[in-house]
């Protein structure tokens, strides 16, 4: 049976990719800040699908939670989802420095660390696959967000050219707006954000899933946000800051 470990699998796409995943009979590692909830997630996947699950409580803003996590992933994963994350209410440069430096650390070091932490007992059975959640927004000016998006799908391309392997599988996921806590949680007011751009994250990860499979690079879930995004890169920075600020984080 297949393993699957996926941070930030309490909530939104997380719980999603831990919901298809264990549909698909992957024994699953969850990873989460929240013990309790992480618990109760997991009972609920378990008397769901009949499927093993292992949870890991550990934040990835600090040394200590990104080490736990290393050191699970260094026993073997089939498979990584790196989906933690979060964003910021506040706009740049307003937003404490200490609260931009640790949204770096879990978008970007957290995702660098544990992909190496991953790659090398999938390069000894020559298999596996991680998925960096990053997000549309990475193709669009906006703030320490989009920038640390950006990165991720950068380094995911780059990750995947460099191992060279069509049996290792590395694949920057780059949904829009979808239905979950994230904006809750950052405070943020999304009613701005028109009702046709959101996403349901079960949608988001069977794509993901399927794009996967298909061995591409950069998924770009649902045709509104491809369409978007090919736009963007046609447009002036300028514009597309513009537009990015008018519609909303």
């Amino acid at each position: 049976m297949p393993t699957a470990l996926i941070t930030g699998a309490t909530s939104g796409l997380g719980a999603a990719f831990a919901r298809r995943l264990a549909a698909d009979a992957f024994s699953l590692v969850l990873v989460s800040r929240d013990a309790l909830r992480l618990a109760q997630t997991a009972d609920q996947l378990k008397l769901r699908y009949g499927v093993s699950v292992e949870v890991l409580p550990a934040d990835l803003g600090t040394e200590e939670g990104l080490s736990r996590v290393e050191s699970r992933l260094h026993d073997g994963v089939d498979l990584l989802v790196n989906n933690a994350g979060f964003g910021h209410r506040r706009h740049f440069p307003d937003v404490p420095v200490e609260d931009e430096v640790r949204m770096l650390k879990v978008h970007c070091e957290a995702v660098l660390r544990l992909t190496l932490a991953a790659l090398p007992g999938m390069r000894e059975r020559d298999r596996g696959a991680i998925v960096n959640v990053a997000s549309a927004a990475a193709f669009f000016p906006r703030g320490t967000y989009s920038a640390s998006k950006a990165w991720v799908v950068n380094f995911s391309e780059s990750a995947a050219t460099e191992i060279r392997n069509p049996r290792i599988k590395i694949m920057a996921l780059c949904p829009g707006f979808v239905r979950t806590e994230f904006h809750q949680r950052a405070a943020m007011d999304s009613g701005s954000i028109p009702g046709f751009l959101w996403l349901k994250a079960d949608n988001v990860v069977r794509a993901a899933m399927r794009d996967l499979a298909l061995g591409r690079r950069v998924s770009i879930p649902d045709a509104r946000y491809k369409a978007i995004v090919a736009v963007g890169r046609l447009v002036p920075r300028g514009l597309q800051a513009y537009v990015s600020q008018r519609i909303g984080r």
